[in-house]
């Protein structure tokens, strides 16, 4: 059983790829069964977002029978996947998904949302019944390296994204937005992003003000916010204590005299103001009156790069993690191999342990002597437990496979005092014929 990390991502693939190969939430539980019953995938789960679709699989099945299903279940024509998939196999697998779910092959390094994503996926295909127990012990160990990536290092602490920076900035000047109102000025893809950011914030209030009062309804609403046109800003900007824009307008929204009326009505409580458009939606002489904070997008470019750099060396440090969860992963598969020797290993022993133990029991039923019956059963048991043992050590030795000596010291936890008090004579030891003690001493009874 192999574990495969096949897929493809932001890196290989083109964002009109990606949408063909992409599965809709409401579909995966139907396409894990596919998976399952189809191409004889044991366990499966699927993780597909906008900037990948990954599907994870422990099974005897090749990345020919995964790459056929995907083709087939998908809008992908197998020239294209060919093009753009990536497959990792064993421990370049579990490594794949630790730098997913940490955020360190994300568009965005860092990025938090992924890991949330990867334990949906889970999480579905748990519901599902695909996943058995290798998938969820690999899954519990990405989980645990990806939880340490996040604690341990500052790879998601610094903004960088437009949007999140500039909801982090404000945050900076008002440290709890519960008691605050936003005026977002425009309705275009950054002031969205914009908006969902401040809402996780817990923002009191959002006013939306657009050219057109139904686009700015329609991401309002979304918000539970309220909806305004651009002429109507004079009216409402002394509301607003954070007032961040981004329209595509060619000449200033905001002039240093609507601003000033404004803060007269506040009484000069402060107002933090960021213009992200090019050209500028807000007068530079804005950010010559008291109680304003003016930034543009040069200020947030500023801060992103730095942020970026940060997260860059946040990465190297979660590069050791990650070596580490891997390392594990392979301790733990290592382990696996030795299983079925230790269960055979056990039964023989049990077996031999019943066998003597039956002994015991029938001398005792005979009415031999209890010390005497315990004695032979221990001397027994001890030479039958190490009779194969001794015998392929005394091989070892005769042909020169000292290595066979060394691991068998350290098998057994042999010290070098043990092993120089012993001496090098075993002609004494003769484990041939351990069943003679049995019957000296039922002929004596």
């Amino acid at each position: 059983m192999t574990l495969l990390a096949f897929g493809i991502n932001h890196t290989t693939a083109s964002l009109a790829v990606r949408e063909r190969m992409a599965f809709a939430p409401e579909v995966v539980g139907l396409a894990l069964l596919s998976a399952r019953e189809h191409a004889g995938l044991s366990e499966v789960a699927i993780l597909s977002t906008c900037n990948r679709t990954e599907i994870y699989v422990h099974s005897e099945q090749q990345v020919e029978k995964v790459s056929a299903w995907l083709i087939a279940h998908t809008n992908i024509s197998a020239e294209e996947l060919m093009q753009c998939y990536y497959c990792h196999v064993g421990d370049e697998a579990v490594r794949h998904m630790m730098k997913v779910a940490g955020g360190l092959d994300s568009l965005i390094l860092g990025e938090p949302q992924i890991l949330g994503q990867m334990k949906s996926a889970y999480a579905v295909a748990c519901d599902a019944g695909t996943i058995g127990g290798e998938l969820h012990s690999i899954f519990q160990q990405i989980f645990s390296i990806a939880k340490r990536v996040r604690t341990e290092t500052a790879i998601g602490e610094n903004p960088v994204s437009v949007a999140y920076a500039a909801v982090s900035l404000a945050q900076q000047i008002f440290s709890d937005l519960k008691q605050d109102t936003a005026l977002l000025i425009g309705a275009g893809e950054t002031i969205e992003l914009v908006a969902r950011h401040i809402v996780e914030q817990g923002i009191k209030r959002i006013i939306v003000a657009n050219r057109t009062l139904d686009r700015a309804q329609r991401l309002a609403q979304e918000f539970n916010g309220e909806a305004i046109l651009l002429a109507d800003i004079p009216e409402y900007l002394h509301l607003a204590d954070i007032v961040i824009s981004s329209t595509a307008s060619q000449l200033p929204l905001l002039g240093k005299g609507a601003v000033e009326s404004a803060l007269k009505k506040r009484k000069h409580k402060p107002m933090f103001m960021l213009d992200i458009a090019v050209p500028r939606d807000i007068e530079e002489q804005v950010g010559e009156l008291d109680d304003v904070y003016l930034y543009t997008v040069d200020d947030l470019h500023a801060v992103i790069d730095e942020n970026k750099k940060s997260r860059v060396a946040a990465a190297d440090k979660a590069e050791e993690i990650i070596n580490e969860g891997v390392e594990l992963y392979r301790r733990q598969q290592r382990t696996l191999n030795a299983v079925a020797t230790v269960k055979a290993y056990r039964r023989k022993a049990e077996s031999l342990r019943d066998i003597e133990l039956q002994k015991a029991l029938h001398l005792f039923e005979a009415g031999g002597n209890a010390e005497q019956v315990l004695q032979q059963l221990a001397r027994n048991l001890t030479n039958k437990l190490i009779h194969a043992p001794t015998a392929v050590l005394k091989n070892a030795s005769a042909s020169g496979r000292t290595q066979v000596i060394q691991v068998a010291q350290e098998l057994f936890e042999l010290s070098l005092n043990d092993i120089e008090g012993s001496g090098n004579n075993l002609s004494d030891i003769d484990l041939n014929d351990t069943d003679l003690n049995d019957r000296n001493l039922s002929e004596k009874e």
